[in-house]
């Protein structure tokens, strides 16, 4: 795609603020969300270290960088890690804002590098939103439902549950979205297997046998929305294997997948200054990066989605394949809107198991506590671990959002938001 063919992402804003003020920017992610084409556009000079002619220039004089004209755009620069020290050292002889823009779709393992604290500042870039996609008009906004200002919402979606199981398995990375529909599941297989052929060993990890690990990721996927402990994603990885990966080497797995951007799990929510009596969990929920990678490692197509039911869930809870990478596609949602709102997002599980809410956003004292249900129009009993906790904690949750593959936006009775998921913005 060209840059004419550009879809706008809501971390454009963030950028050019930050520039605006700042030195040096880095963009974070997994490949292929688009880093490099939202960098290029706001770059007045590129240096992408992927080429091995560029690295070798950059290696012989790195000076190159700090001359030309900026923005200076330095791309995948973890493939010389110390650029990353050499900018910091840069920046600190001249504080000028929007000097340097870093890309990297990966940690650079092993490596010792500065922080950047007070000199670099990073930010996350993800597949794309809902909203980025441009399926439709939001009509109710993450950061308004922060202020406390919504007493109501209202709108109208013209999107089924057929059409987000499209976009589940359509994926949010733009270019395997601009792939024709019949070829996306091969560009998502070879993306997969790019993973574990070349990602890894350029991470520093060999993978002796690579259906290993494909196992595992297929368990990760089918654990996906769950809180599983790591041990019981390996047990379903490898049932009743005496030839299995040990513990340790599956940690590494997950410790490689996560300095690739490629997991992306969502944190125990922690109530610290809230007043929460009920004790929680404080294993996080599981997903991939893009939801379109959990469906493809299971096998499924938009049409097998429908029918597909896990043989053993993975974890404590159960619910459908369906219903689970529905909740995904929300979460990677949810993640990028509770950024551009400056907000965290975390999810709430009492160690009883009696009470679970799906999501919570939170920035400062103010909580929106969110439900995902695939069901078009959600019962009492769908919503009732939200009106158990704003009981619990009165004036500090603002709102109370049922998120769902509805037609309408509407508030109930009882105050919870029903909002379809492509009528959910930042």
């Amino acid at each position: 795609m060209s840059l004419a063919d550009y879809l706008p992402r809501l971390v454009d804003a963030e950028l050019t603020d930050l520039l605006s003020a700042l030195p040096a920017v880095a963009i974070e992610g997994a490949k292929a969300v688009g880093k490099t084409r939202t960098a290029e556009r706001m770059a007045a000079t590129v240096f992408s270290l992927a080429s091995r002619n560029v690295a070798l220039d950059v290696e012989a004089g790195p000076e190159v960088i700090s001359r030309a004209a900026q923005p200076v755009l330095v791309d995948e620069w973890q493939r010389l890690p110390w650029i990353w020290d050499e900018i910091r050292q840069w920046v600190d002889r001249d504080p000028n804002p929007g000097r340097f823009i870093l890309t990297a779709s990966a940690a650079p393992r092993g490596a010792r590098v500065h922080s950047g604290a007070g000199r670099i500042v990073t930010i996350r870039m993800r597949p794309l939103s809902l909203v980025e996609r441009g399926l439709d008009q939001p009509t109710v906004s993450l950061a308004d439902l922060l202020s406390g200002q919504v007493s109501e919402v209202r709108g109208e979606s013209g999107l089924a549950l057929s059409d987000y199981v499209r976009e589940i398995v359509g994926s949010g990375f733009p270019a395997i979205r601009a792939v024709p529909a019949d070829y996306r599941a091969r560009a998502l297989d070879g993306y997969i297997e790019a993973v574990v052929a070349k990602e890894f060993p350029e991470q520093g990890l060999m993978v002796r046998k690579p259906e290993s690990l494909l196992s595992w990721l297929r368990a990760y996927a089918l654990a996906t929305g769950s809180t599983a402990q790591y041990t019981t994603i390996l047990d379903a990885a490898t049932p009743g294997s005496g030839d299995k990966p040990s513990k340790s080497q599956t940690l590494v797995y997950r410790d490689t997948l996560a300095s690739l951007w490629l997991i992306d799990p969502i944190a125990a929510w922690d109530p610290f200054g809230f007043g929460l009596e009920a004790p929680l969990t404080k294993s996080p929920k599981h997903y991939l990066a893009d939801p379109a990678l959990a469906a493809r490692l299971l096998g499924l197509t938009e049409e097998s989605v429908f029918a597909a039911t896990e043989p053993e869930p993975v974890g404590i809870q159960g619910g459908s394949v369906l219903g689970r990478l529905f909740e995904a596609l929300v979460a990677l949602n949810l993640q990028v809107y509770a950024a551009a709102a400056r907000a965290r997002l975390g999810h709430l599980r009492t160690v009883s198991g009696q009470r679970e809410v799906d999501f919570i956003a939170q920035r400062g004292n103010s909580l929106v506590a969110l439900e995902v249900k695939l069901a078009p129009t959600p019962s009492d009993a769908d919503v009732r671990h939200l009106n158990w906790l704003q009981d619990e904690l009165p004036g500090q949750v603002k709102a109370k959002v049922c998120v769902t593959t509805g037609p309408r936006a509407y508030t109930r009775p009882d105050g919870v938001h029903v909002v379809p998921a492509v009528l959910l913005g930042p």
